[in-house]
């Protein structure tokens, strides 16, 4: 035996439990991950009440799911509907207003209608020259200070609120005249851009009963915050992306000068230069039909026959639009067409 083995029973003991404790080692899986370790992975650990804290995978879904198109010209168009409301309310109370606009945001329209604080009334109304729906939320500050202004309230009191019971028709019927002036500031702002139309429908107090879309489609959100002195409260206003299709591509112009991004200089600039453009026009002489057999045979110096001599009348063609018609003639010794009269084209929804 040599020196260098263990010579002893505890030298022995000691050497295979060392060996047994690296083979137990060696075999052992890799950790496996609790539950705890997995819903924080995925992001939905309970986490502080009221804060976002959003991790992993359900952060990247939300952000994706919130990711729109920005519209920079509909910003101007809130910005034109405050200084619009600003003016109109203060004809309509009688009293100092102040309006400002919060925050301009996209999200989807079941996630607003779960987070609409109640009580609210929900006021649905409708873009006739767009043939769709936009929703108008009122909250209960607002509703009871605008119902203390118009029946005659004192300044610098706040508005009693009654909360706990639905709202008199009164108090619906002044809301309503509330809506009807602001629908009107809505369709002055959007004038510059196109001519629109928003007429009341119905209102609502019951957030399901005002579902004008579905509700995984994104939605343009406008907070509008109302101040009258000590009195005051917040009106939001949102359209669905399928309410401004119609004017999607007007919306994404910039904001150029108050014409709404219409440059004249370049305007004028390219009218003059289409009509410096070269456009080629060509005569059709003849058409025939011939066997394919016939076409394979052609060989140069091969005759075609053409049926068109002098005083035949042809067509006039720039691509595959006619142009005008004609009439063969000959000047000196060349081929000449004189045009007869302009042929008139299909309008677009003729062609369909």
């Amino acid at each position: 035996m040599s020196g260098s083995e263990p010579q002893t029973d505890e030298e022995l003991a000691a050497a295979w439990g060392a060996e047994a404790e690296a083979e137990t080692e060696a075999a052992q899986p890799a950790r496996v991950l609790n539950q705890a370790e997995i819903d924080s992975l995925l992001g939905f650990d309970d986490g502080p009440a009221g804060g976002d804290s959003q991790t992993g995978i359900q952060r990247i879904i939300s952000s994706g799911l919130i990711s729109y198109e920005r519209l920079p010209m509909l910003e101007i168009v809130f910005d034109r509907l405050v200084r619009i409301m600003s003016t109109s309310l203060r004809n309509f109370t009688s009293d100092n207003v102040e309006v400002g606009i919060d925050n301009i945001l996209s999200l989807r329209f079941g996630d607003y209608l779960n987070s609409i604080p109640l009580p609210a009334m929900l006021a649905v109304f409708k873009a006739d020259e767009w043939d769709n729906y936009g929703l108008m939320v009122i909250d209960s500050a607002m509703i009871y200070s605008i119902v203390d202004v118009l029946l005659g309230g004192r300044r610098g009191t706040a508005a009693m609120r009654i909360e706990g019971r639905p709202y008199t028709t009164i108090e619906r019927n002044l809301v309503e005249r509330l809506i009807a002036v602001v629908l009107a500031d809505l369709s002055a702002s959007f004038d510059p851009i196109c001519p629109v139309t928003f007429r009341f429908e119905r209102l609502e107090v019951n957030p399901r009963f005002a579902t004008i879309s579905r509700l995984s489609n994104a939605a343009i959100l406008a907070r509008l915050r109302i101040d009258m002195e000590d009195r005051g409260g917040r009106m939001e206003l949102l359209l669905p992306y399928a309410t401004l299709e119609p004017v999607r591509e007007l919306l994404l112009q910039q904001f150029m000068g108050e014409k709404f991004g219409r440059d004249s200089i370049w305007e004028t600039h390219l009218a003059e230069e289409l009509w410096s453009t070269d456009v080629e026009i060509e005569v059709v002489l003849d058409e025939q039909t011939m066997r394919l057999s016939e076409i394979v045979a052609l060989r140069p110096g091969s005759s075609l026959t053409l049926n068109t001599g002098p005083g035949s009348s042809v067509l006039m063609r720039c691509g595959a639009v006619v142009l005008f018609e004609g009439r063969v003639g000959r000047r000196k010794n060349r081929l000449a067409v004189r045009i007869e009269r302009e042929v008139p084209r299909p309008q677009p929804h003729e062609r369909s």
